[in-house]
């Protein structure tokens, strides 16, 4: 059951988020961040980071280039978050049942939030003609509203009214086991479709030495990695039953702490071939033609 404040931080955060994409650009209005939020309030970060990141990674490639509506993948993730944590719906199921279908439906309150708003611009521009200020300010503050109301209102109808009926679609997929297999299915694609949309806008071709570097270099130490995960536990599963028979105080210590692979290591290996290819970008040498050395001469277009 979603308590009657949690709809309400929710309601005033999905106001926030496209205000925040709009203006401040603190990325509080991306999927992953909408999916930390949601997350925390709902009591269960861990369900609102994998909701949050499955629907970053589908939309890491897209953009609302020359004003152009996109699927709104940050209010799927909060809503997905919030019913999959208050109705104990699987992360994956409820990206593809509640959070794909969200997303998709937005894109119409989008649509009607940029065209509200064109109301207030022509209102910025009368004032502009007049020099006044303060009707520029309060116009430009006005047309916030259209905005957050286009995901505010929708986030908000669907808590407050939706629990039962999302509770009974799930159940009904979840009923067709082959229908919910394949959308499972069709949520774990989604990353992969993500990075796939996000290297056709990329000069990849350019690129190409690097991107490979980055694929080979994550899969060693994926392999490095796993196999030290695997050693440890092994070592741990032996010296389990020899601590057994030894006295406590002369017990063979190991801690088997071994984390999988850190991606801020590979976060840290991409920023370095980031820079290394900014600073070889930056490089320009010119050579001076010889004759113009030898001679001492000074051409027209040197001056």
């Amino acid at each position: 059951m979603i308590q009657w404040w949690q709809i309400l931080l929710l309601t005033l955060y999905s106001a926030y988020q496209i205000c925040d994409e709009l203006t401040i650009v603190s990325s509080a209005g991306s999927p992953v961040f909408a999916g930390f939020i949601s997350g925390l309030i709902m009591g269960d970060m861990g369900t609102g980071l994998a909701i949050g990141a499955s629907l970053q990674l589908m939309v890491l490639g897209v953009g609302t280039f020359g004003g152009a509506s996109r699927i709104d993948a940050t209010s799927g993730a909060v809503l997905a978050t919030a019913f999959s944590v208050a109705q104990g719906i699987d992360p994956e199921l409820a990206v593809t049942t509640i959070a794909v279908p969200v997303a998709a439906l937005l894109v119409y309150t989008d649509i009607l939030g940029r065209m509200t708003t064109t109301y207030f611009a022509h209102r910025v521009d009368a004032a502009v003609e007049r020099f006044d200020y303060k009707g520029i300010e309060r116009n430009y503050l006005l047309g916030a509203i259209p905005w957050a109301l286009s995901r505010a209102l929708p986030v908000f109808l669907a808590l407050a009214l939706g629990g039962g009926f999302v509770q009974t679609v799930v159940d009904w997929i979840a009923s067709v086991q082959w229908f919910a297999n394949g959308l499972t299915l069709a949520g774990r694609m989604l990353p992969g479709l993500g990075f796939a949309i996000l290297l056709h806008y990329l000069p990849v071709k350019r690129n190409l030495h690097y991107l490979a570097a980055g694929f080979g270099i994550t899969a060693m130490l994926t392999v490095i990695y796993s196999n030290i995960q695997t050693l440890g536990g092994t070592v741990a599963s032996y010296l389990a039953p020899i601590n057994e028979l030894l006295p406590e105080d002369g017990a063979l210590a190991f801690s088997n702490n071994f984390k999988g692979l850190p991606m801020i290591g590979i976060a840290i290996i991409g920023a370095l071939l980031a820079v290394l290819h900014y600073k070889n970008s930056q490089r320009t040498v010119v050579a001076p033609t010889t004759s113009n050395v030898e001679s001492g001469e000074i051409e027209d277009d040197e001056i």
